[in-house]
Order: C-alpha cells, then structure tokens, then sequence
C-alpha cells in the first residue's frame, strides 16, 4: 500500500548498520535535516519524511494529533520494509519520537531528542497554540516566521542557515502548522515514559535555545535510564542546522554504539 507522507530513502546498502530516521520539527520539511543527509547517507540507510501537513505531504485540515504522526511513520517503515530503526527528532519532532516509543517502542533500537520536552500542554501553553493556529489561518506564515526566526535560530547564525529555516517556514501549508499545533496542544505527558525506556538515547540541545532550555535536556537525560547529553554551544534551537559538525559528532558517537550492539546480537 503506497504510503500517505513524502520522503527522503538514502539506501546505500549497507546491511551492519542501523537505519536512521529523521522526524522535523514545526514548522519546517525534512530539509531541515540535509547536514544529517549528507553526513551520514553515504554509509547508512536514512529516511526522512515530510510530516503530515509539512513540506510535499498532503495537509489533513482541523487537528492532527501527535498520535496520528506516529500512526504516519509506523506506515511509512512499514512500506519500505524497515523493520527496527534509530529515531531522531528534534523539537515537535521530538515528541512525536515520544510517542512512537510508546506506541511501537520495540521496533526502536535508540532515541535521538534534540531541543524537546516531555511533559504535557499547560493550560496557557494550550490557549497560546490555540491561538496561534488561528493566527496563521488568518494571516499567513510570513509573519510568523519573521517574528521568531532568530528564536528558531541564535541571531548570530549564518545568513544561510537564516535564509534556509526562514524558507521553510513560509513554505509550510497554514493549514497544515495549524492543525499540527491543534493536536500538539492535546499532548500527553511522556516523563513516565521515559523512565521505563531501556534502549538507548541521546539528548541534545543548543545552549542558547530558550524554547527548549538546557535545563528541559538535562531533566530528560537524568530521567532516562541510559541516555548520553550533549549541548551544543553557539546554538540555540536548531543545533543541527546551526553548528552541523558537532551535532554530526556527537550523533555519529551515538550511532557507532548502537552499530557495536547491532552487530553483536544474536540473529
């Protein structure tokens, strides 16, 4: 059956090592991982869609909860055959992980969250989404991106990088970021999942992000049985955009490890 998201399959064929799986943020496409793509595709598969509502995926209007993306990605490795993975993801992303893990947990051999948070939508934090969907039914995209692109990323960021996310937000569908912060607003709380998680992750944040503090990274990784954290300087809610190369580093450390255990299990 044809799957339901666009997407990026990077298949070099190389059977010892572990599939990776991008999952963007809001409100971007899959190109927001492209430093990740070139590094790492050369020597593993890597896939990464565009979530529902984002990028060349369709756009369901309304609300798409945080359960009907991981319904999406479960359907999408179930279509190309994969069938045990790492799963990265960054921000919005980044939950969406937290829910496949509850959902399809043992297909997932590590977690990867960057710049996220686990716990559940504040009342304040579900009117403010609430009111930020209507917002960009009404006006648009455009000024939304203008107004938090240097919060997106640090205002000191490379003109490039700037111009890249700026792109991708004022590409994405209305509807579709709306009805992603609709579902997003109706979260579940994932702390008590991550405490019974026993593969492992890595935690990643910018240093200077303030949507997603260091402070949420170092809760998560202490909560976490088996979790390795990274921050990553010069950075704020981007890293992997921001400064490619450590954020390469500490993933391809990560990656290397999961590969020993691949390797070394029994068949």
């Amino acid at each position: 059956m044809p799957t339901f998201l666009s997407f990026e399959d990077k298949d070099p064929g190389v059977a010892s090592r572990v599939p990776l799986v991008l999952v963007h943020g809001h409100p971007f496409d899959h190109t927001m991982w492209h430093p990740q793509l070139t590094e790492f595709a050369p020597t593993r598969r890597v896939i990464a869609p565009d979530l529902r509502g984002y990028g060349a995926s369709p756009v369901t209007p309304g609300t798409v909860p945080l359960s009907r993306h991981a319904q999406d990605i479960a359907a999408l490795l179930d279509h190309l055959g994969v069938e045990t993975f790492v799963l990265a993801g960054l921000s919005m992303g980044g939950q969406i992980v937290m829910e496949c893990a509850a959902r399809f947990g043992d297909r997932i051999r590590g977690l990867v969250l960057a710049d996220t948070f686990p716990a559940a939508e504040t009342p304040e934090g579900r009117q403010s989404r609430n009111a930020m969907a209507d917002r960009l039914l009404a006006e648009g995209m455009r000024g939304y991106a203008d107004e938090v692109l240097e919060k997106m990323v640090a205002p000191y960021a490379r003109p490039e990088v700037k111009a890249h996310v700026h792109r991708m937000m004022t590409a994405t569908s209305p509807q579709g970021a709306a009805a992603a912060l609709r579902g997003r607003a109706e979260r579940p709380d994932y702390r008590d999942l991550l405490s019974g998680l026993t593969v492992p992750a890595l935690v990643v944040v910018g240093a200077d992000d303030t949507y997603t503090p260091a402070a949420d990274a170092e809760a998560m990784h202490a909560a976490l049985p088996d979790s390795v954290l990274h921050v990553v300087e010069g950075a704020a809610h981007l890293p992997n955009l921001e400064r490619p190369e450590e954020f390469n580093r500490a993933l391809g450390e990560f990656l290397a490890r999961l590969d020993e255990r691949t390797v070394g299990s029994p068949v």
